[in-house]
């Protein structure tokens, strides 16, 4: 992820609090927080750490996923003889202990225990609860979330491995595994499968995206391989998308136990048989079969700190709340409006209405090009507040800039004693208004509806703002002669425009 990115939108998260709990019960997580407090004296480990294979037995038991001898559940209503010693038997035994072995890798990882090596087979290490097992239960749920964050960490590493199911080809004479033969790249493995986590991050935050809901594999993975100028995907494109799928469907597999996603696998029934290429995913109205995933809030924590970590600015609702007011209205300019508007309530709860209010007023001061979206998030921001903001506003009522606002918001909360705005205050108001609906990048519909409503109740609108002193009055102008649905009136706008710039010279 490139720190050149352009501004995501803000995500809002839970209290930390909340989060710490969605941690602690991540399934992985959870098992080596069990690992960790059986560990002990009679704990035997190799050279790297790992539990040794006699130890594994022990472990699974302390996890409670012995398996049975009529089935791990008993499902299936088998006798013992019929099921212990069968494939189906040691297929369940060897994966149970392979999460056993998952989750005890996690718990050294995350320092949840610590071990002393063994020199060998021969000569096991030991191993014993580490200093972070305790911040799990009397530490702040930041501490929580930090051992979550160095457990995903650890989970993301493992996901972008590629899966071995020869390993012993692998292996040259001295011993040693040969990655060159393996066609791996660590490096750009990890790049995408960033990339895919922020385009997941980006469709769930966004306005008009699935929001909470599941995105379907398919469209994530050509997110990553489908040029966007590509129309109809080639063969040779939509392989590499299947391809990509594959990848994906055993990564999202490991990233659903630490927490990070909820995640529907694709159907076993669509995996190509050896030898053949795997289906492409065509028939949109299956999608689901193809594999669907969802992140979690856990998991939008967990992606949005490594992208800041990546140095990408990744907002949060309530990151303004302790700033000033200067830099609420230039933080939340390019947000979406619900976002703006719980950022705006986060950063006025608990502060005096009128304090608030006269910061507000001040910093939407200015003739920058960013000014009139100021004092737009500023009007926005005061009808929050409430009529108890009425001494504050009432003391702008004479400022060149702000005063219109002023007006409108005294009008509109049915204040006594409001005085008529001056016709140079009108136009001002007018021109400051749509410049700052463009900035704002609306609904295109509303602003021609303002901009037509606007000119259709002055008369000669167009022969009094082009002398308005704003900054923006050509700009304005130029767009309204170009939005403008009536030509007689968008030729009059372009004209004013005209004599705008003459005017000021530029």
């Amino acid at each position: 992820m490139s720190a050149e990115q352009p501004t995501l939108p803000p995500v809002r998260l839970p209290a930390d609090a909340e989060l710490a709990r969605d941690a602690l019960a991540a399934p992985l997580l959870a098992r080596a927080v069990r690992l960790a407090r059986w560990a002990g004296p009679d704990t035997r480990v190799g050279a790297g750490g790992e539990l040794v294979d006699e130890q594994l037995p022990d472990a699974v038991e302390v996890l409670g996923l012995t398996v049975t001898a009529d089935g791990t559940d008993g499902a299936d209503g088998s006798d013992g003889e019929s099921f212990e010693g069968t494939e189906a038997f040691e297929e369940a035994v060897e994966e149970a202990e392979i999460l056993a072995a998952d989750a005890w890798r996690l718990a050294v990882d995350t320092g949840l225990v610590t071990v002393e090596d063994g020199a060998d087979d021969e000569t096991p290490g030991g191993a014993g609860p580490g200093d972070n097992l305790a911040l799990l239960t009397a530490g702040s749920p930041q501490d929580v979330l930090a051992i979550w964050l160095d457990g995903f960490d650890a989970v993301f590493a493992d996901a972008v491995v590629p899966v071995l199911d020869d390993l012993e080809t692998l292996v040259g004479e001295d011993g040693e595994i040969d990655l060159e033969s393996l066609d791996w790249d660590p490096e750009m493995e990890g790049e995408f499968l960033e990339g895919v986590l922020g385009n997941l991050y980006l469709l769930t935050v966004s306005e008009g995206g699935p929001g909470d809901g599941p995105v379907p594999l398919p469209a994530l993975a050509a997110s990553m391989v489908v040029p966007d100028d590509m129309g109809e995907p080639t063969d040779d494109v939509l392989e590499q998308v299947s391809d990509a799928m594959m990848r994906l469907d055993e990564q999202f597999r490991l990233l659903e136990a630490i927490g990070l996603v909820e995640y529907q696998p694709v159907d076993e029934a669509l995996m190509a048989e050896e030898g053949e290429e795997p289906a492409a995913p065509l028939d949109d109205e299956d999608v689901s079969r193809y594999g669907m995933v969802r992140l979690t809030t856990l998991g939008l924590y967990g992606v949005r700190a490594r992208m800041l970590d990546a140095g990408v600015d990744a907002p949060a609702v309530g990151d303004l709340a302790d700033k000033g007011a200067d830099a609420l209205l230039g933080g939340i300019a390019g947000y979406p409006e619900a976002a703006a508007r719980a950022e705006t309530a986060a950063w006025l709860s608990g502060r005096d209405a009128v304090t608030a209010a006269r910061e507000l007023l001040h910093a939407a001061r200015g003739t920058d090009a960013g000014s009139p979206l100021r004092r737009l998030h500023c009007q926005q921001a005061l009808a929050l507040v409430g009529t108890e903001a009425e001494p504050a506003v009432r003391e702008v009522l004479d400022d060149a800039e702000l005063g219109g606002l002023a007006r409108v918001w005294l009008v509109e909360r049915g204040a006594a004693d409001v005085p008529a705005p001056s016709e140079s205050m009108i136009f001002w108001l007018a021109i400051d208004t749509i410049a700052a609906q463009l900035d704002a990048d609306g609904d295109l519909e509303e602003l021609q509806e303002l901009i037509e409503g606007l000119t259709g109740r002055h008369s000669g609108f167009f022969e009094a703002a082009w002398r308005v002193d704003h900054p923006a009055t050509a700009e304005v102008l130029e767009a309204m002669g170009r939005l403008h649905r009536d030509k007689t009136a968008a030729k009059e706008a372009r004209k004013s425009a005209f004599k705008a710039r003459s005017r000021s010279g530029s």
